[in-house]
């Protein structure tokens, strides 16, 4: 049974509890299914047994074929001591499903992904320590700022009302399933993420309700740009429109090259800031080597200088790594959220005054 009766009144909760408290994210997903050694049919299931295109990678689909699975690594996550919940939605929306065959239903894998992380969350959910839902929203396997053909720059294998419409459908899943927050993360292109907020602003139109956005970018490597070719300050910059909960960066690099990023844009951002790294950067055979205590050294000290809000982990992470990090930060302030003007002024922008 869920410990508040609503959205609302648990987001309440979880705001006052981040006052005093860093919050903490999960980790990674993927790593950890590939992990359980499921084949083919296990990813089909019965429903899905005479599907002619191979669904093995599928990840997304296994909160419909394999909905147990995906609910004990959550609980899993919150053993080792989150606050925040991914859903298993990263690649859910029908752009990305569009290469399994399984565009229609995206609105299903979103919903049921919701409702089981949720089930997760109420096992571990007190008064005193409540749990969010973010719904995943990841950045689609189709650029909207870039071309996928290098002879012709102005070329576009989809539109922005396309992209718009495949996330609309996307949040409403995670919506109607039970999701507290959105987060769209995991953001190379700038574009796609502004399709996402304009999706999630039409839907909290038609249901009358608004849910907090969090916002997570990816810095590609150590030019400090995003894909699109945006810095962290012009990213942030980008998006402040959509008034997020929070801001921040994943993936791409592990917590000690994140850091210079990380600071940029902690100095200017007038929300709270998340991050959650992959484990390092990947190794000669695409796996991560670093340990849980050494991202839990990186993390403290990032605690320490007052840079985050919310941490967590991606690629590479597992429970342990997110237990690290938790112990890591405990007792350690949140990051101050500067004022409007002063955030204006040290982003280089002019603060706007009435005549």
């Amino acid at each position: 049974m869920a410990i508040f009766n609503s959205r609302k009144e648990r987001f309440i909760a979880i705001e006052e509890l981040a006052k005093t408290k860093i919050l903490v994210l999960d980790g990674a997903m993927g790593s950890l299914i590939q992990g359980l050694g499921f084949n083919e049919d296990d990813f089909r299931g019965e429903r899905f047994k005479d599907v002619k295109i191979s669904q093995k990678g599928n990840n997304d689909l296994l909160v419909i074929t394999q909905p147990d699975a995906i609910q004990k690594l959550h609980e899993n996550y919150f053993a080792a001591g989150i606050d925040i919940v991914e859903t298993n939605t990263f690649g859910a929306q029908r752009v990305s499903q569009a290469d399994y065959g399984m565009e229609d239903i995206s609105y299903e894998m979103n919903r049921e992904a919701a409702k089981i992380a949720r089930l997760a969350a109420d096992k571990y959910e007190t008064r005193e320590s409540p749990k969010l839902v973010a719904g995943s929203i990841g950045p689609t396997t189709k650029l909207l700022s870039l071309s996928p053909k290098v002879d012709d720059p102005a070329f576009r294998d989809i539109d922005f009302d396309t992209m718009m419409a495949a996330f609309k459908e996307q949040i409403r899943g995670l919506i109607d399933g039970g999701s507290d927050v959105l987060l769209i993360e995991t953001i190379t292109d700038t574009l796609n993420a502004k399709a996402a907020i304009y999706a999630a602003e039409e839907i909290f139109d038609e249901i009358g309700e608004q849910l907090p956005i969090m916002i997570s970018g990816t810095i590609t490597d150590m030019s400090g740009r995003t894909l699109s070719g945006q810095t962290v300050e012009a990213f942030y910059n980008s998006v402040r429109h959509a008034n997020p909960w929070s801001i921040g960066l994943n993936c791409a690099l592990g917590p000690k090259q994140m850091r210079a990023f990380l600071a940029d844009l902690a100095r200017v951002a007038e929300t709270k800031i998340s991050c959650h790294p992959n484990a390092g950067l990947p190794n000669a055979f695409g796996g991560y080597d670093e340990t849980p205590q050494d991202m839990c050294d990186v993390i403290s000290h990032w605690a320490l200088d007052g840079m985050v809000n919310i941490v967590g982990g991606c690629c590479g992470t597992t429970p342990d790594h997110i237990k690290h990090i938790a112990h890591g930060v405990e007792g350690k302030k949140p990051r101050q959220i500067p004022q409007h003007e002063t955030a204006l002024r040290l982003s280089g922008l002019e603060p706007f005054v009435h005549a």
